[in-house]
């Protein structure tokens, strides 16, 4: 009998597999570089990368909202730092820092054989997934620090997402409650938790004050941005939220997850080909989501973090999806609380489901005339978005007092 392997196994085997061939061969450019030593009789350097007292890496340019402050800082500071990102056009790579050294590391599993020999004191990612999946923790790294993509629950990532950090910079008391949670229930050493408020939020709150105001447009625009996976808009609702919308009078924004493109690529496309950009459709997939949400008057979404990007930044209101959300591969089925995330969405906006998809023009109406959702908002903010205006500073004082830390153990 044949063995069947199904296509998620056949992948996660690839992908392994893949991993340790970049591992493979990054372990043996060390030891050619070694030999080269000896021969030599020690005028070139054993290693091309040396040990960093601080490294920051990024997936990427989505991400520059978070990192381009934090870099900024620690350039203003005079802290060492070498950034390394796992994309060729990061707009980073080409800033002309003086104590900010940044490598494209290469894409996929190559970033991931770089990261598994990395040298450093201190290492903070916004990347979940650190020892658990093709990102290994190197021997030769002290501190993994995390700082999280969204403002919301910290156990909507994928499961074990955060177990293997050291650290965890948070913008909210509930996520702290909830990481001891995980900790106990999985016998985990406790880890180090700062509260630092959130760094993209700031950044954006202070680019809203300072853009010009935005002509009113009679016509409505309304965004539609989804997470991705098999609770998400696009998987559940799929082609049947977008008929509606584009029933009424209104301007669609669709702007997918950036993940969507990666691990729901076809779908994206049976859908791009079946509803093509045109007057009163366009699809976005801008790194900087600034502009489309100030554009936007309405969001639909379900569980993304950018309901509390829009809601709590641009303070307008939302509308969510009832997905029957699964909890099953986030670190949340772990945890029988319902998530804080669905506990405060009834106070940001209306929710749209299955039964009221039809009347979705009249929940749009409704959701804009209402003024009840202002003093939801006002309580998101107390809960999940601590010392606003603040968060680079208590950041970059936290990475460089656990560097101090890290330097003072070495000697």
């Amino acid at each position: 009998m044949l063995l069947y392997i199904d296509p998620g196994t056949g992948s996660m085997l690839f992908t392994i597999l893949i991993g340790l061939l970049g591992a493979l061969l990054y372990a043996l450019k060390r030891v050619w570089i070694k030999i080269r030593f000896l021969i030599s009789g020690g005028r070139k350097a054993i290693d091309d990368q040396d040990k960093a007292s601080l490294a920051i890496f990024s997936e990427g340019k989505r991400y520059v909202n978070t990192f381009e402050p934090i870099l900024d800082e620690l350039e203003k500071r005079g802290q060492r730092t070498v950034y390394l990102t796992a994309e060729q056009n990061d707009p980073l790579l080409q800033k002309a820092y003086q104590n900010v050294e940044s490598r494209f590391i290469g894409e996929g599993n190559a970033a991931y054989a770089r990261l598994n020999m990395l040298k450093a004191d201190v290492v903070l990612a916004t990347t979940p997934g650190l020892d658990v999946y093709q990102w290994r923790r190197s021997k030769d790294v002290k501190w993994y620090v995390h700082i999280p993509h969204a403002p919301n629950d910290i156990t909507l990532y994928r499961m074990f997402g955060i177990d293997y950090y050291d650290a965890i910079l948070l913008s909210g008391g509930y996520q702290e409650e909830q990481i001891r949670l995980l900790e106990k229930l999985r016998n985990l050493p406790a880890k180090e938790l700062e509260q630092v408020g959130v760094v993209y939020l700031d950044r954006m709150k202070k680019r809203l004050d300072s853009a010009e105001k935005k002509d009113a447009n009679p016509t409505r625009t309304i965004l539609l941005a989804p997470s991705w996976g098999s609770s998400a808009i696009l998987q559940r609702f799929g082609t049947k939220i977008i008929d509606e919308l584009l029933s009424l009078d209104i301007h669609l924004i669709i702007r997918p997850h950036p993940q969507s493109f990666i691990s729901e690529k076809e779908m994206l496309e049976r859908l791009k080909e079946q509803y093509p950009d045109g007057e009163k459709l366009e699809w976005n997939n801008d790194s900087d989501n600034f502009e489309v949400l100030r554009r936007s008057d309405v969001l639909i979404s379900d569980f993304s973090g950018v309901l509390f990007d829009f809601s709590l930044v641009f303070d307008k209101p939302v509308i969510y999806t009832d997905t029957q959300f699964d909890k099953a591969p986030y670190d949340a089925a772990w945890i029988d609380e319902e998530l804080w995330t669905f506990k405060i969405l009834p106070k940001l906006g209306m929710k749209l489901t299955e039964q009221n998809v039809e009347e979705l023009g009249q929940v749009i109406d409704d959701v804009l005339a209402s003024s009840i959702f202002q003093e939801g908002r006002e309580q998101a903010r107390r809960e999940t978005w601590n010392y606003p205006g603040q968060a680079v500073s208590r950041t970059v004082d936290y990475l460089i007092r656990k560097v101090e830390q890290m330097e003072k153990e070495n000697s």
